[in-house]
């Protein structure tokens, strides 16, 4: 029962392994994958730097060029959990391939279009194919790594979409700055090749000996569980929490914390920064101490928030924010991934696909809740404040999330114990 314990409760959770227990490897796969996150989420955040060019060479508008954006994102909301059980007798090498064949088909569908409906509908696809790979390629890494460094390995797939946030778009809008919008998605369909066959060749093409063979009835049970749901609460909530404050953070920066134009994409970079040094404590911290971390993390979004709404006319206060803003928001990722194959070990692949749409739904809402107080004339800091909300709403997940789960462990071990 043990072992239970470890799996189920943050506060067994949180108990070191013992050195024998550890094995530090983490197979170099793990980073093939996270390659290919980063150039397929690159055609995500690549697209808000070029719209000004999309809607001219498409004779449209601007909002109606937005509405591209939000096809990528409808397909990778709804596309992770009927992929996963669609794909979940297939080998995940193979799902990962052909997930990647099918975007690059429908980004040079989007890309030779000339109009804007068949472009709409490419970027639907793209989108599905993109949740597609997602899924399989978190419950892949966990299934590939030991059980001690599965948050590790979840963070380095996790890092490619930050990448892909803050170079990979940037260097995108860049490409296509100087060959066209299109040039910059001929770029992430290279990368994307280029890690497709790599991945074809170094994963392995069965799952490893001591994973439990894929049933559908039993990850659908899994899927019953109301920690688990919690748990993505906690997703979607993290992700609005941080992201919206980023959505609007370059205005805020240069209309109120009055920030030289030429400064904000080194600030942007100071972001970037900052989650990679979250992703990394996260990485290192989440396997030991799984709901310290989240709780350090959502905490620290709380403050940094509120003191960013407070202190965003001060402009040497708020870049330090920033930076603090991208250290707790992906400081979280690794812990709330972590969680939901810690409740769901029997679901991997549905688990995981749910877990990616509750992500991408926090992505979506984001920027929408946060630009609420803007549509209401309080003005750009109140964004913060909106993020420091759902912060709290946050650490209200998490928190009911463990109750759940230390309650539901008590009643099996009683169990255990009559038994």
């Amino acid at each position: 029962m043990q072992e239970n314990v470890s799996i189920v409760t943050p506060s067994a959770g949180e108990t070191p392994l013992r050195p024998q227990e550890r094995n530090t490897a983490i197979p170099s796969a793990v980073y093939l994958l996270a390659l290919s996150l980063f150039a397929m989420g690159s055609a995500e955040f690549l697209m808000g730097g070029i719209l000004p060019m999309i809607a001219a060479d498409l004779h449209i508008t601007l909002p109606t060029a937005g509405t591209l954006i939000s096809a990528f994102a409808v397909g990778a909301l709804i596309g992770g959990p009927p992929f996963a059980i669609l794909t979940l007798h297939w080998s995940k090498r193979n799902t990962l391939f052909a997930s990647q064949v099918a975007f690059i088909a429908a980004t040079v569908l989007s890309l030779l279009a000339q109009s804007y409906w068949p472009i709409l509908a490419a970027r639907f696809v793209m989108g599905l194919a993109y949740a597609c790979f997602w899924a399989v390629a978190a419950a892949s890494a966990v299934q590939l790594s030991p059980p001690d460094r599965r948050a590790k390995a979840l963070s380095i797939v996790v890092s490619g979409l930050t990448t892909a946030m803050v170079l990979g778009g940037p260097a995108g809008t860049f490409i296509s700055d100087s060959t066209g919008w299109r040039g910059g998605f001929w770029a992430v369909i290279a990368v994307t090749a280029v890690a497709a066959v790599a991945g074809l060749l170094a994963l392995p093409n069965k799952a490893p000996g001591d994973a439990a063979a894929p049933d559908l009835n039993t990850e659908l049970r899994a899927m019953k569980s109301p920690v688990l749901w919690v748990a993505y609460a906690t997703t979607a909530a993290t992700t609005a929490a941080y992201m919206g404050t980023f959505a609007y953070l370059g205005a805020l920066m240069l209309e109120v914390s009055r920030l030289p134009d030429q400064w904000l994409p080194a600030v942007l970079t100071l972001f970037g920064v900052g989650a990679f040094i979250g992703l990394t404590i996260g990485g290192r911290t989440a396997d030991r101490y799984p709901f310290a971390t989240l709780v350090v993390g959502i905490a620290g979004l709380i403050v940094i928030s509120a003191a960013m709404a407070l202190l965003a006319s001060h402009m040497v206060a708020t870049i330090v924010l920033v930076f603090l803003l991208g250290v707790s928001g992906f400081l979280l990722n690794p812990p709330i991934w972590g969680r939901v194959y810690a409740i769901a070990p029997d679901a991997p692949m549905l688990a995981g696909a749910t877990n990616t749409s509750a992500f991408q739904a926090g992505l979506t809402l984001a920027p929408l809740l946060a630009g609420l107080p803007i549509s209401f004339g309080h003005g750009l800091p109140a964004v913060a404040w909106v993020g420091a909300a759902i912060g709290v709403a946050s650490l209200g997940f998490a928190v009911l999330g463990s109750r759940w789960s230390r309650r539901a462990f008590q009643q099996q071990d009683g169990h255990c114990r009559q038994g």
